[in-house]
C-alpha cells in the first residue's frame, strides 16, 4: 500500500510537471507570431480565466503594498532578514504583504509578516521548473502568465518595496515608475531598500535626468535607504495619510455569489 502510494505521488508529479512545461511551451509558441483565429481566440479565453481568478481570490485582501527582490537569498543572507524585518513592520502598519510567492526575498518579507500577525498573499508563477510558494502566506495564487501576474501585483498596491533582485526585479521596479510617470496608476511611493546595491542604478536614473530623457519629479517619490524604519516613515507618510488607508474598509464577501474571504 505505502509502495503503491508512492508511486501514484510520483506519477501525479510527473504529470504536473509535465503539464507545466507543455503550457510554457504553448506560450512561448503564441508570442513567434500570428496562428490560427481559434488558437488565439483560446489564449484570450486562458487570460481572461486567470484575471477573474486573481479577481475573486484578491477581492479582500485589503490595503497591499508589494515587496519585489531577489528568490536566491536563503535565510541567513543579510537582504533575507531585512526583508523579514521589512515584512514584520509594513504588518504592524497595518498593510497587506503581497509578494510573488516564491523564496528568498519574497518568502522573507511574507515571513516578517506572519511573524507580527499580519496578512500575508503571495502571486506565484507557474515555471517548467517548478517555483513552489513560500509555506508563509496565508493564501496564494499561481498564474501561468507573467503579465497576469505583475497587473494584479500593481492592482492591489499603495507602495512598492525593492530589495537586491536581478532582471525579474528589475523589470518589476521600473514597471512601476513606468505606470506612475504616464499616469496609469496615481503617485505610490516607491523605496528601494539597500544603497550599495541601488547607488549604480540610481546613478543611470541621473544620466537620464541630464539627458532629458526623464524629468527629476519622475523620481519625486523614490527612496533610496538602508533604514527600515525611515522606509516605514515614508509609506505612512505617502501611503497610509495621504490614501487614508487605515480608514479603508475591506470588502465584505457576497452571500448570492457564493463568496469567501480567504483571509479569515
Amino acid at each position: 500500500m505505502h509502495r503503491n502510494q508512492i508511486n501514484n505521488e510520483k506519477t501525479n508529479t510527473r504529470s504536473k510537471n509535465k503539464n507545466q512545461f507543455m503550457s510554457f511551451i504553448q506560450d512561448r509558441i503564441f508570442i513567434e507570431g500570428p496562428h490560427s483565429r481559434l488558437q488565439e481566440l483560446w489564449f484570450i479565453i486562458r487570460v481572461m480565466t486567470e484575471f477573474l481568478k486573481g479577481f475573486r481570490k484578491l477581492h479582500f485582501v485589503g490595503p497591499c503594498v508589494t515587496v519585489f527582490g531577489s528568490a536566491r537569498f536563503d535565510e541567513n543572507h543579510h537582504y533575507y532578514k531585512l526583508a523579514r524585518y521589512l515584512g514584520n513592520k509594513l504588518a504592524k502598519l497595518g498593510l497587506t504583504v503581497i509578494t510573488g510567492g516564491g523564496p528568498g526575498i519574497m518568502e522573507a518579507a511574507n515571513r516578517g509578516a506572519k511573524d507580527a500577525g499580519g496578512r500575508s498573499v503571495g502571486c506565484n508563477i507557474s515555471l517548467p521548473i517548478e517555483q513552489k510558494h513560500n509555506p508563509y502566506l496565508d493564501f496564494f495564487v499561481t498564474f501561468d502568465y507573467f503579465f497576469v501576474r505583475k497587473v494584479l501585483l500593481f492592482k492591489y498596491s499603495y507602495a512598492f518595496v525593492v530589495l537586491p533582485g536581478g532582471v525579474g526585479t528589475m523589470d518589476e521596479f521600473f514597471e512601476a515608475i513606468t505606470l506612475i510617470q504616464t499616469k496609469k496608476i496615481l503617485s505610490f511611493p516607491v523605496v528601494l531598500i539597500g544603497k550599495e546595491y541601488f547607488e549604480p542604478l540610481m546613478g543611470f536614473l541621473k544620466i537620464m535626468i541630464e539627458e532629458g530623457t526623464i524629468n527629476a519629479n519622475d523620481l519625486e517619490l523614490m527612496l533610496l535607504t538602508d533604514s527600515v524604519e525611515e522606509a516605514i516613515s515614508h509609506l505612512q507618510k505617502h501611503a497610509v495619510d495621504k490614501f487614508s488607508l487605515d480608514l479603508r474598509k475591506i470588502p465584505t464577501p457576497s452571500k448570492l455569489l457564493g463568496e469567501q474571504n480567504p483571509m479569515s
